[in-house]
């Protein structure tokens, strides 16, 4: 029996329910490094650049990066040259792929978030985009917006006045109750919400006995995060009547069915693209397992787990 991977995302007719997870694939840098053609053959439905704010930021100071047993400590800080020079520099390159472009933005202040979706409105390279409420808020003394679901209910409202497009709120796990998060997102005009974002996490040297990072504290990603993503993915999706993007732990082919039966539309691969960056060539694979448990199609399997 064949299957059908097509599956709707809003407005967005994906091929297949395989994303990326933003900053952790870089199309323009991979196309130069690897030997194929990656805007002629993408293996993901949907390209999510890195998160771009108002202004250029530094970033956290290195180490930036560890490995953990089961996963990756990053300490990025939303390193990125700002969103003007996203406009100018890659979304004329971007929009060259095959597939659509999803812009991810993020602010210091709540303001941000509306001026960012603002200057994208009019660009029609951009088919959606996220929203990163990850970023440490100024208005919060330093922590992340996310953190406080009246700031993520502001911040949508401030994007959704500022767009048309099909909006996505990407939720932090760092949160005593992710539902009430993500119901405020959906109360502020979010789409779509997509979790679960890193884990707070550090490590320490084994000599020194001292941090690690340079930031001291990072974000968990990878195979460790995803019984608490498949938990999130599941409640919320049970909860709102909105699509969620599910991502944490996606490594193989078996991760993103599950996470579909849980819940999810459309399932982001992250941490998996730093040891392969073609890890996310598991749609044929998907449609496999999907076909193995006697199910016709991709959107036939979301939220079976309930």
């Amino acid at each position: 029996m064949a299957v059908n991977l097509e599956i709707k995302l809003g407005p967005l007719e994906l091929a297949h329910p395989i994303i990326n997870a933003s900053g952790t694939f870089d199309v323009l840098a991979a196309d130069k490094a690897l030997e194929e053609d990656l805007f002629v053959s993408f293996p993901f439905a949907a390209y999510i650049p890195k998160t771009v704010t108002l202004q250029p930021r530094a970033g956290n100071p290195p180490p930036r990066l560890q490995e953990t047993a089961a996963g990756l400590l990053n300490s990025i800080g939303l390193a990125n040259h700002g969103i003007e020079a996203f406009i100018t520099e890659d979304l004329h390159r971007l929009e060259s792929l095959p597939v659509p472009v999803i812009a991810s933005i993020a602010g210091e202040e709540t303001e941000d978030y509306g001026r960012c979706a603002a200057m994208l409105d009019s660009r029609e390279e951009v088919a959606a985009i996220e929203l990163n409420v990850s970023c440490p808020n100024v208005e919060l003394d330093g922590r992340a917006l996310g953190l406080d679901p009246e700031k993520t209910r502001q911040a949508t409202v401030l994007a959704r006045q500022a767009t048309s497009k099909f909006l996505i709120v990407k939720l932090t796990p760092n949160v005593t109750d992710i539902i009430e998060v993500a119901a405020a997102a959906v109360d502020g005009g979010a789409d779509c919400v997509s979790l679960i974002n890193t884990v707070h996490g550090m490590a320490l040297d084994r000599y020194s006995l001292k941090p690690v990072l340079g930031h001291v504290t990072g974000g968990l990603s990878g195979p460790a995060i995803k019984p608490v993503a498949l938990r999130a993915v599941f409640l919320v999706s049970r909860e709102l009547d909105v699509p969620v993007i599910g991502m944490g732990g996606v490594t193989t082919a078996q991760d993103a069915l599950e996470f579909m039966a849980a819940g999810a539309t459309a399932v982001a691969v992250g941490t998996a693209s730093f040891r392969d960056p073609l890890a996310a060539a598991m749609a044929p694979e998907l449609g496999r397992l999907i076909n193995e448990h006697g199910i016709g199609s991709a959107s036939e399997l979301i939220g079976v787990a309930h």
